[in-house]
């Protein structure tokens, strides 16, 4: 109990692992899930249906679980899954689900959340990945793991981010974004592929190659979608990484970003 500030108001329905440490003044309500090593600071406010991981360290003023921001939730059960080893930065929201989708918000593991960032009821986000400052996510969007948000970047509701994007400073999308490839602008455009972030990850000269090929073939062919899904079919693929791509394309269901 020495983790716990004597100010902090915690339900007696709440789960906390033993060596959680919950700074002044936050509250924790009933049905909430914290696991071993979660460090909560001050003033920061976790509601019901909410489950958290291990190791991660929640920041000032953080609000997580509370009511979607969405005309027709009318206080359905619904949820909030957090992972493991997230930072989560001062006066971030992450808003609980509808029974319209999933019901249940997601954020992976190892994800390096910046302050004033908002993710909205329903979106399932990844691990790895990087959102800068007031970066904001609408409800039911998907981020696929390692992408990157520049800080004021967002993505509309319903869309698709795909694994190891980049989305550039101001930069807002409304389509989906391709697994690998870099956007900047408003609206936001194409300006290549994520290399740096591919070379931090180790990915090899080959895999680079191919993902630049695909790229070619998407953004800079006047291939139609599905003749450009087909010629990235037939490109080598040595660790599954035109698999990743094929299947998002696939499965693209708000078009994708393209040149204006």
């Amino acid at each position: 109990m020495s983790l716990i500030h004597e100010t902090a108001i915690i339900s007696n329905k709440a789960k906390l692992a033993k060596d959680v440490t919950v700074g002044p003044y936050s509250i924790i309500d009933a049905n909430v899930s914290i696991e071993s090593g979660t460090v909560i600071d001050s003033h920061v406010v976790i509601k019901g249906n909410t489950t958290i991981g291990s190791d991660n360290h929640i920041y000032s003023f953080v609000s997580i679980g509370d009511d979607p921001q969405d005309k027709k939730y009318d206080g359905e059960h619904t949820a909030v899954e957090i992972g493991s080893r997230n930072s989560i930065r001062e006066y971030t929201t992450i808003n609980k689900g509808t029974v319209q989708d999933v019901g249940t918000t997601r954020l992976g593991d190892d994800n390096w959340i910046m302050a004033y960032v908002h993710i909205a009821h329903d979106c399932q986000v990844g691990s790895n990945t990087i959102f800068a400052n007031n970066t904001t996510l609408g409800g039911h969007v998907i981020v696929g793991d390692y992408a990157i948000f520049g800080g004021f970047s967002g993505a509309h509701q319903f869309c698709k981010i795909g694994a190891h994007s980049f989305l550039g400073m101001y930069s807002g999308v409304a389509r989906d974004l391709p697994p690998y490839v870099m956007v900047m602008g408003q609206p936001a455009e194409p300006r290549g592929i994520n290399l740096e972030g591919l070379k931090r990850r180790d990915f090899n000269s080959d895999q680079i190659r191919n993902i630049k090929t695909a790229y070619k073939n998407l953004y800079m062919s006047n291939l139609r979608l599905d003749e450009a899904i087909n010629e990235i079919k037939k490109i080598d693929d040595i660790s599954g990484e035109m698999n990743l791509f094929v299947e998002f394309l696939s499965h693209a269901t708000r078009g994708i970003v393209r040149k204006n």
